[in-house]
């Protein structure tokens, strides 16, 4: 019997649509790092900074309580940290619609919040490898460099074939060779590697906030402004992150709102009214399924490894 190495029952006194807001961390849905169970339990495999942890979260009970559990080192880190995973330190009162579809998607989705990790290195490595390449492409390198490299999650978490991602140590001996046996060419792999052998710096940017956040992530090489967004989105929960050189947020934000794709520029200009808070706009849009029709050819994945490559 897998007992719990700790428990807890928080009762935030609001609806908390767990479902919703785990969904926000998890990367396509092969993520080794994330479970839903036949019971209705969201498991999370993470590395905090006490250690491993493979953390079950129940969706919120007729009394208003989520149940959580918690099996690792890292157990009563996680258990701590669990409100403002589930979006409890996300204040939307200063918010304002300004447009009638946004007013209507929060109308829809009045609960809806976003979380924060706090675990910075965990956000970054997947956002590398997600740059400039298709989701079908980012998703397989990240299940790959998982399932190889990182790993099985404590307690039942193994049972659920569970891994916690690769420490920085592993990451930075990973060797050229193997990051193209993964599928993430060199660029991208040069910039996981620096991230790791920066690791303790990044973890410190969890008690920044504002542009200085952004400032120091993107002094990394390698990272860029739509990779800062994405962590800071994930990691630290921060409203204002906008993933600008997405290759649809600006497109569906424009077609959803004024009838037409914008490009970056057109979109940094038409979110400057709610500066500090540019990021519920796309979140919203996102939120209410509002994309634009996709009516040309897919992107067709990339293979990075040449003949030789493949045939050696």
């Amino acid at each position: 019997m897998n007992v719990p190495d700790a428990e807890r029952v928080w009762r935030p006194g609001r609806p908390v649509p767990v479902a919703a807001i785990l969904r926000q961390q998890r990367r396509g849905g092969g993520d080794p790092t994330h479970r839903l169970d036949v019971e209705g339990r969201h498991w999370r495999a993470s590395r905090t900074p006490e250690g491993p942890v493979t953390l079950a979260v129940a969706a919120q009970d007729g009394a208003g309580d989520v149940h959580a559990q918690a099996w690792g080192p890292g157990a009563a880190w996680a258990l701590d940290q669990l409100p403002a995973l589930l979006g409890d330190l996300d204040d939307w009162s200063d918010f304002e619609p300004r447009h009638p579809v946004l007013a209507e998607a929060r109308r829809r989705h009045p609960h809806l919040r976003l979380g924060r990790t706090d675990r910075v290195l965990e956000a970054i490595v997947p956002a590398i490898i997600e740059q400039k390449v298709t989701g079908q492409e980012a998703f397989a390198g990240f299940r790959a460099l998982v399932r190889r490299h990182g790993v099985p999650a404590p307690g039942p978490g193994a049972g659920l074939r569970l891994m916690v991602q690769p420490d920085a140590a592993t990451l930075r001996a990973i060797p050229s060779w193997e990051w193209l046996a993964l599928h993430i060419d060199p660029a991208r792999s040069r910039a996981v590697v620096t991230a790791a052998r920066h690791a303790d710096a990044l973890e410190r940017i969890v008690g920044v906030t504002g542009s200085e956040s952004d400032r120091r992530m993107r002094s990394l090489p390698g990272v860029g402004v739509w990779t800062s967004a994405e962590v800071r989105q994930r990691a630290l929960g921060d409203p204002d992150a906008v993933s600008f050189g997405d290759y649809h947020v600006a497109k569906d934000v424009g077609w959803a709102l004024e009838g037409e794709p914008f490009d970056d520029a057109r979109l940094a200009s038409y979110l400057q009214p709610w500066r500090g808070q540019r990021g519920r706009v796309p979140f919203l849009v996102a939120a209410a399924g509002l994309y634009r029709p996709r009516r040309g050819p897919r992107m067709s994945p990339r293979g990075h490894l040449t003949t030789r490559d493949q045939i050696a």
